[in-house]
């Protein structure tokens, strides 16, 4: 999943699918839940995405870097390519 701040607006955002219980520092809260495009270094896909107004930043999930065929490299911190799972 993917956190989006409600004051980023635009098309690529869709309208609100449905609510999710997630675990915060503070504890389980209720979010809006949608899809949106997303594009990471050229490469976009629609990912599910979580709205809340409590968080003042965009969290990229590990599965929506996966879908796109990126992963963070733990030694410098950056994104890099990786090849997708297929079982």
């Amino acid at each position: 999943m993917t956190n989006r701040h409600p004051a980023l607006k635009g098309e690529a955002f869709a309208h609100v699918t449905g609510r999710s219980r997630v675990g915060t520092g503070a504890g389980v809260i209720e979010v809006d839940r949608s899809r949106a495009l997303i594009e990471i270094e050229g490469r976009s896909e629609v990912v599910p995405v979580l709205i809340s107004d409590i968080i003042d930043k965009v969290l990229i999930g590990v599965t929506t870097l996966e879908v796109l065929e990126l992963e963070v490299d733990p030694e410098t911190g950056k994104l890099k390519e990786r090849s997708l799972l297929l079982y």
